[in-house]
C-alpha cells in the first residue's frame, strides 16, 4: 500500500464525524471549539503587542501543526516544543523557527534534530558540554547548523546548570566547536506556575527572571553575549513577558485552557478543549460517562463537567467518569456531556485527533501529529 499522510489517514477514519453536532459524536471525543481557540490566540497576541517580550508558544500543549500555524500567523516568533519528533513535525509543517526547549541526548533524536536543521532554523536547549559536542558532531555529519540555548535552573530543580559559573564551560564548548552557535539562555520558572497567591507568584517569578539575567550578564562579561533569553509560561506570561531583558515567553496552555490553569491565569482566556463522553449507566443519583483516565488528563485537579452545574464529578476510573447529582440527574442514558481537561497536555496526548468544532458542528479532523520514532509526518498503511 502507498504511504499516506497522517492527516489523510485520520480524515478517512473519522470522516463520519464531520458534519455532526458536538452532542452527536462517537465518544470519547477530544473537541476543540475553534471559535474559542481563535479568540484565545487573538487575545494573547494582543497582550504581547503591549509587552517587550515576544511570544513563542510551547506546542507540547496541543501538538498540532494547524494550531501552531494560527499562532504564528497571529504574531508569534516561532514555537517551542519538547521533543525531536515535535520539532520535525512543526518544522516540516511550515514553522520557520523551532526551539526544542529540552535536552536532546538520545542518539536517534540527536540525529533527527541535526537532519531537520539542514532546511530549518532549529534551536536546542543544552546544559552539558558533552551534549554540545554530541550535537556539533551530528550537525557536521548532517551538513547543518544548530543554535543552542544554555538552560539555567532558575528554581525548578530539573534540567539546567545550577549556577552561572557552571554555564561558562558550556558556552566555551559552543564557541570552540563547529556547526553549533550560542543563541542565548533558557530559564523556565515552572515552579511559580501553581502559586495561587498572585503577589508571591510575581515575586518568585521576578527572582527567577533575575537569576536568568544575571547569568546572561556573567556570560557576556566573559565574552559570550546572549541574543535571546527565553522562559515563562501561561501562568507567568504577564510577569516574565513584562521584563525588558526577557526576549521571548513560552506560554502555551492559554490556547486551549484547562482546569489547572483556569483559576491562575489573568486575561479572560476561555476553555476551548473538552472531552465528550456518553452516559452509559444511570444508577440512582449517579451517572457514568464513558470518558475515564484513558481519555482525560486528571493531573493536579479533578476535571469537572462543562455546562452541567448540578453534576459533581466524584471519580475517574480507566474508562468511566462518575458524576453525582444532589437530586434527579439531569443526564440520562445516551446523553452526551463534556468534561474539561484537568491538564491539557496530558489530555491531548491520550488522543490521535481533535474534532474541530465551529458553531457547535464538527467541520474538520486535525491529527495530534508528533508521535514515535522515525518519519513522524507520515505513516505506512499496509
Amino acid at each position: 500500500m502507498a504511504v499516506a499522510s497522517v492527516r489523510e489517514l485520520w480524515l478517512e477514519r473519522y470522516a463520519s464525524q464531520i458534519g455532526r453536532h458536538r452532542s452527536e459524536l462517537a465518544t470519547p471525543a477530544l473537541i476543540i471549539d475553534l471559535d474559542v481557540a481563535k479568540r484565545n490566540i487573538a487575545s494573547m497576541a494582543a497582550k504581547f503587542r503591549e509587552l517587550p517580550a515576544s511570544l513563542r508558544p510551547h506546542i507540547k500543549v496541543h501538538k498540532c501543526v494547524e494550531l501552531a500555524l494560527l499562532e504564528v500567523e497571529a504574531g508569534a516568533v516561532g514555537i517551542a516544543c519538547a521533543t525531536a519528533w515535535e520539532a520535525e513535525v512543526m518544522a516540516t509543517g511550515g514553522i520557520g523557527d523551532v526551539l526544542v526547549a529540552n535536552q536532546v541526548v538520545q542518539p536517534d533524536k540527536v540525529a533527527k534534530v541535526a537532519a531537520v536543521a539542514r532546511d530549518h532554523r532549529i534551536t536546542v536547549a543544552v546544559d552539558d558540554a558533552r551534549n554540545v559536542e554530541q550535537l556539533s558532531r551530528a550537525a557536521g555529519e548532517a551538513g547543518s547548523q544548530l543554535e543552542l540555548l544554555i538552560e539555567i535552573d532558575v528554581g525548578m530543580g530539573r534540567c539546567g546548570v545550577r549556577t552561572q559559573e557552571e554555564a561558562l564551560p558550556v558556552a566555551e564548548a559552543i564557541a570552540s566547536l563547529p556547526h553549533v552557535s550560542l543563541r542565548g539562555l533558557q530559564g523556565y520558572e515552572g515552579h511559580c506556575m501553581l502559586e495561587p497567591d498572585r503577589d508571591k507568584r510575581i515575586a518568585d517569578a521576578g527572582d527567577a527572571n533575575a537569576k536568568l539575567i544575571a547569568a546572561a550578564d556573567y556570560l557576556a562579561e566573559n565574552g559570550h553575549p546572549c541574543a535571546d533569553l527565553s522562559g515563562g509560561g501561561t501562568g507567568t506570561y504577564y510577569i516574565t513577558g513584562a521584563n525588558p531583558r526577557i526576549t521571548e515567553v513560552q506560554a502555551g496552555s492559554y490556547l486551549l485552557m484547562d482546569c489547572m490553569h483556569g483559576n491562575l491565569v489573568p486575561g479572560g482566556f476561555e476553555v476551548a478543549l473538552t472531552v465528550a463522553g456518553t452516559v452509559i449507566s444511570r444508577q440512582g443519583n449517579t451517572v457514568v460517562l464513558d470518558c475515564g483516565r484513558k481519555s482525560v488528563g486528571i493531573d493536579f485537579v479533578t476535571p469537572p463537567l462543562v455546562g452541567v452545574p448540578d453534576g459533581e464529578v466524584r471519580f475517574y476510573a480507566e474508562e468511566h467518569c462518575l458524576v453525582d447529582f444532589a437530586g434527579t440527574p439531569l443526564l440520562d442514558i445516551g446523553d452526551v456531556a463534556e468534561v474539561m481537561a484537568g491538564y491539557g497536555p496530558t489530555t491531548v496526548n491520550l488522543h490521535d485527533v481533535f474534532h474541530i468544532v465551529e458553531s457547535d458542528v464538527v467541520t474538520d479532523i486535525w491529527p495530534v501529529n508528533p508521535r514515535g520514532a522515525g518519519p513522524s509526518a507520515f505513516v505506512t498503511r499496509g
